[in-house]
């Protein structure tokens, strides 16, 4: 029987697609940045590699003031970039954090729980054979460096592979790189930041709440954003938290619906996204990639076992958690591998989450003073994520064009 047309029940145009493309956009930037990023921290090694390494330690180095004397913020370029022009990345994370908690993978527990529990479990393993192949001593406060997995440079592997790869298993990955961030974020606020002035983070908190309660100002909420974020940010670089978390705390208090009667998240993340990842994270590279190479600093690398330790967990440790935790999932029966995806796949994607790189050496940062222990931590990490990542294209080469058991 043919329904008539006016009886018919019409699909809202808007409503299903728009998760899914925003999803598909935000897969592409990730991949194009991650090729952006490769450059970037190839220049930066050749630099710091090269005749003028000495310029590229001056450079970089450079002190930089802000502000009035009594309120400025003094930091060399190197921070400025960690400190301050990071807090946009972790702005945009914020934002993919928000909107797929809402409406998108992380909506449904169901769904989420299985990128979720492997997530965590790609936390917490990398992070116990650090601190088993540490043993201890100064060395052992960087055991967050392997948890965190590098969501453009593992899309960038996942985009290489092309037709190989099913695309469901670009959305697991996206999700659980997603959930791997919140632990990233935790982890920094709560560990890798110190003498905490509650004062200034009480000024930051009211200063988000004045974001949220002035949702309903429409346009002029917009116009009032940059100026707000920017004075959140000051106050918790004062408290003592680590300044880039203020981003994350913006990008979960933006509203999700319409502001103005345009859909602000989605706008945001349109616009922002780009820089993030084309320019942002690319000069964060050039800024913190640029290790020596020599015979001597290598000789010191592969006798540390702060590099062992590096490695270890990002290659090891990411594909014992997260395949673990997975297959564990999976027999239980408390989750579902996605369509196309079987095991081989999850093991390739779980070895990509071992691409720590950007996170990875932005903890580095944070852990050691020492510039000995840092590039100790980061020749772990240029050697661990190529690992990881040749390892995992390798496996997922040789998978089954449909996700078989088998």
């Amino acid at each position: 029987m043919t329904v008539p047309r006016s009886r018919r029940r019409r699909t809202p145009v808007r409503a299903l697609p728009d998760a899914g493309r925003a999803v598909v956009e935000f897969l592409k930037t990730e991949a194009g940045g991650g090729a952006v990023l490769l450059v970037a921290a190839l220049i930066a090694l050749v630099w710091a590699n090269s005749p003028w390494d000495a310029a590229y330690d001056d450079f970089w180095h450079h002190e930089i003031s802000v502000g009035p004397s009594r309120w400025a913020v003094r930091e060399t370029l190197q921070h400025w970039v960690n400190d301050g022009l990071m807090a946009l990345f972790f702005f945009v994370v914020g934002l993919e954090i928000k909107r797929e908690m809402v409406c998108g993978e992380l909506r449904d527990r169901r769904t989420a729980a299985l990128p979720a529990v492997a997530a965590l479990g790609g936390m917490v393993v990398p992070a116990a054979l650090f601190r088993l192949v540490t043993g201890g001593g100064p060395a052992a406060h960087g055991w967050g460096i392997p948890m965190a997995t590098d969501i453009a440079f593992a899309v960038g592997v996942l985009a290489l592979l092309g037709s190989r790869v099913p695309p469901s298993l670009r959305v697991f990955l996206l999700t659980l790189a997603i959930v791997d961030d919140i632990g990233a974020i935790a982890v920094i606020a709560v560990f890798y930041s110190a003498n905490v002035e509650p004062q200034w983070l009480l000024a930051a908190a009211g200063l988000l709440g004045i974001v949220v309660v002035a949702r309903p100002l429409g346009r002029w909420w917009v116009v009032g954003f940059v100026p707000v974020a920017l004075l959140v940010w000051y106050c918790t670089y004062r408290s003592g938290v680590h300044p880039t978390i203020a981003g994350v705390a913006l990008g979960l208090v933006t509203p999700l619906g319409p502001v103005g009667g345009r859909p602000l998240i989605e706008r945001l993340e349109a616009v922002l996204h780009p820089w993030s990842s084309y320019l942002v994270i690319p000069v964060f590279a050039l800024a913190n990639a640029g290790v020596s190479l020599t015979g001597d600093s290598l000789g010191d690398a592969a006798a540390s076992r702060l590099t062992w330790a590096v490695v270890v967990g990002l290659v090891v440790g990411k594909m014992l958690g997260i395949g673990a935790a997975t297959g564990l999932m999976v027999r239980s029966r408390l989750g579902r591998l996605p369509s196309g995806v079987g095991p081989r796949h999850v093991l390739g994607a779980a070895a990509l989450g071992g691409i720590g790189f950007t996170v990875s050496l932005f903890i580095t940062g944070l852990a050691f003073s020492d510039p000995a222990l840092q590039a100790q931590a980061k020749v772990g990490i240029l050697a661990g994520s190529t690992l990881a990542a040749l390892v995992g294209a390798s496996i997922l080469v040789r998978a089954p064009a449909e996700g078989s058991q088998g």
